[in-house]
């Protein structure tokens, strides 16, 4: 049972974890492979942006954007804008860079994931996409190596080292009362995600669960997090996803092929480009059901996948200066995307966060519904 301290601000819409911001990276290309250079300063990595296309019309656009000097980029680094083609090979990046080649090979989407914007190193992805968004199509990602300005909830800044897998993306909703429940499905796509990779190289699944509303954790411990905004402009809402997970840094807890490695006696490690690849072509299904028949069509999916079902809490009230306890039980979600609860009289509550605390479940405001 989780006992919940009183609060008094007030709750939060949308709420993410660490979301992964990156600048935009330009590079032209066709599946191409990165080489090792034992040249390549950390002042020409640092500073190179590459921009990637799936097919030659993302190609195109990809030139445009160079050519134009369209995008806008962080004003405290200068950056290299690179647009590739199949001939071309990079001299600036390691053996532990993001392969383009690797991940535009693995991609079966028609929207999402597309166009591609890397770097080496960036403050932050999501800044990458939100301050382009108009100038990028819908589903456009960034990725980054590395991220040292990355964005989290409540404005918290976000370092990720190598070994971090940092990415942000584009989406459009015109329904503005089911935003809020995009996190769920970026959740779900990243653990449906893993589970396809998992199989795919004939692994045992990593049970990877969601902490609501947009943590991921394995075995007790946070390996991952979600980070949605959005904006509202001419009847639509752009959003902004973030998605952060730790494949392979083994302190300061845990990562996804650490506890890959406990459960197989073979040396098969999950790659980057294998992820990103599978949470496109995952997400772009989940979406298009949430699209068309609402949460409801991926609810069974989303429960079988998070931690709280049957999860019993305190919620702590004052009332007229004294705390009082109330014990109420986790159903489900509620059509706003808070948590649903009943309490020991069968009476149903919607349970929102305040929005003050890291942990959620440190500070939940309740609101009995009729």
């Amino acid at each position: 049972m989780v006992v919940l301290p009183p609060w008094t601000s007030s709750r939060l819409l949308v709420r993410c974890l660490p979301s992964f911001s990156s600048s935009p990276a330009v590079s032209n290309f066709r599946l191409h492979s990165h080489s090792v250079s034992a040249a390549s300063s950390s002042a020409a990595m640092d500073s190179l942006l590459v921009l990637a296309g799936k097919s030659d019309a993302e190609v195109q656009l990809a030139e445009s954007l160079k050519r134009n000097n369209t995008l806008k980029l962080p004003d405290d680094a200068r950056f290299s804008i690179s647009v590739h083609e199949n001939h071309l090979t990079p001299t600036t990046t390691t053996a532990d860079s993001f392969s383009i080649t690797d991940y535009m090979t693995l991609l079966n989407t028609g929207c999402f994931g597309r166009l591609l914007i890397w770097s080496p190193r960036l403050p932050s992805t999501h800044d990458i996409v939100s301050q382009n968004f108009c100038e990028l199509p819908v589903g456009s990602v960034c990725i980054a190596d590395v991220q040292y300005k990355g964005r989290g909830r409540s404005k918290n800044v976000w370092e990720s080292p190598p070994g971090c897998l940092m990415f942000s993306f584009t989406v459009q909703m015109e329904d503005g009362r089911v935003v809020p429940l995009l996190q769920y499905v970026v959740s779900l796509a990243v653990t449906e995600a893993l589970e396809d990779v998992c199989r795919a190289h004939g692994l045992p699944p990593l049970d990877v669960k969601i902490k609501w509303p947009n943590d991921l954790y394995l075995c007790g411990l946070k390996v991952g997090g979600i980070l949605c905004t959005s904006t509202y402009k001419e009847k639509k809402f752009n959003v902004s996803a973030g998605i952060g997970l730790n494949v392979d840094n083994e302190k300061p807890s845990t990562c996804l092929n650490d506890a890959l490695q406990e459960l197989t006696s073979g040396g098969t490690r999950l790659k980057k480009e294998e992820l990103v690849a599978a949470f496109f072509n995952k997400f772009e299904v989940l979406f298009q059901l949430f699209n068309s028949q609402g949460f409801q069509a991926l609810e069974k999916l989303y429960y079988n996948t998070w931690l709280h079902s049957g999860q019993k809490v305190i919620i702590q009230e004052k009332a007229e200066d004294q705390l009082v306890e109330n014990v109420v039980t986790i159903q489900g979600l509620t059509s706003s995307g808070y948590l649903l609860a009943f309490d020991e009289n069968n009476e149903m509550y919607e349970l929102h966060p305040d929005g003050n605390s890291f942990d959620f479940f440190k500070g939940l405001i309740r609101r009995k519904l009729q």
